[in-house]
């Protein structure tokens, strides 16, 4: 077997079956990306803007919006430089810092998401002590810690990765590097890390998911015993947006990761939405329906000329 560093360099082959495509792709996925980085950058000035919006829910909210722009930025950048004529290759650190970043922010994200039901879970089921449990303190743990345990589980899969040697073919069938594919090129045994990998990526969110379902049945059950029909409107309101963003964030995690038998077209198309559409989209969900941040975005569009004054 050769050493690992007969590989310097991978080659992104890009999305499959998209040849003669590319000018198409790269201003379709370059205008989601904008809008990615637009939306979520809207929505962090109107709620640091806004006193109101100064709750635990909308400082998760905040660094969510953080994640969703970074999270598109690792792979978008590069995949538009390609498909706009230039070089597909990629080093070896940028392969490892590709698959890394993708992981700590996608998993960030999933106990983000977990943290975010928590707090729904305390506002709704016990109102009067919520400002003693989230306090600014327990918050800020809160917030640090989905970031620890991001880096954690991104260290551990990037390692398991890498530690293969990579001494043959260097080109990637699929637009950045993810563990999948990169395990294909590998040249030794994979399974048992395949194993590993499969097991690791589909504890974490399924432990999640979990966590939040236990949230939101306890959340339901305090629902349903609220009399008031407005009173039961308004708290299934608050947790709508929330919901919907969760089910955008697992189905892609489910189909990409946990499938026994994967597609690299059907991965791919997945992938796309996991790290543009769903970025995109969550300004929208969590804006839609929600009066506060509506009026602290008008008013940020306001001062930025982008809406005319209101008579």
């Amino acid at each position: 077997m050769r050493n690992a560093s007969a590989v310097t360099e991978f080659i992104l082959l890009g999305i499959p079956h998209t040849e003669d495509l590319e000018t198409m792709l790269f201003v379709l996925f370059l205008s989601f990306y904008i809008f990615t980085l637009m939306g979520n950058l809207l929505i962090l000035l109107a709620i640091v803007s806004s006193t109101r919006l100064h709750t635990p829910m909308y400082f998760f909210l905040c660094k969510l919006s953080v994640c969703d722009m970074f999270f598109p930025s690792v792979s978008s950048p590069k995949m538009l430089f390609y498909l706009a004529g230039n070089s597909r290759a990629i080093s070896y650190s940028g392969c490892v810092s590709q698959l890394f970043f993708y992981h700590f922010l996608g998993c960030t994200e999933c106990f983000l998401y977990t943290v975010m039901a928590y707090d729904r879970f305390v506002a709704i089921c016990y109102p009067l002590r919520y400002t003693i449990i989230m306090s600014h303190r327990a918050c800020a743990i809160l917030a640090m810690g989905t970031s620890f345990f991001g880096c954690i589980q991104a260290t551990f899969l990037t390692t398991l990765t890498f530690q293969l040697p990579y001494c043959g073919p260097n080109e990637v069938d699929y637009f950045f590097c993810d563990i999948p594919v990169m395990l294909k090129l590998a040249c030794a045994d994979t399974s048992a890390l395949e194993m590993v990998g499969f097991i690791s990526v589909g504890l974490m969110p399924l432990s999640c998911f979990l966590l939040i379902l236990t949230s939101y049945s306890r959340i339901i059950c305090s629902i349903l015993q609220i009399r008031s029909a407005d009173g039961r409107k308004h708290a299934f309101s608050t947790c709508s947006a929330h919901l919907t963003a969760i089910l955008l964030f697992y189905m892609p995690v489910v189909l990409i990761y946990l499938r026994p038998t994967p597609s690299p077209w059907m991965d791919a198309t997945v992938q796309i939405l996991n790290n543009l559409v769903t970025p995109m989209l969550n300004p929208l969900i969590y804006s839609l329906r929600n009066k506060e941040v509506k009026s602290s975005l008008r008013k940020v569009l306001y001062q930025l000329d982008f809406l005319p004054e209101q008579r």
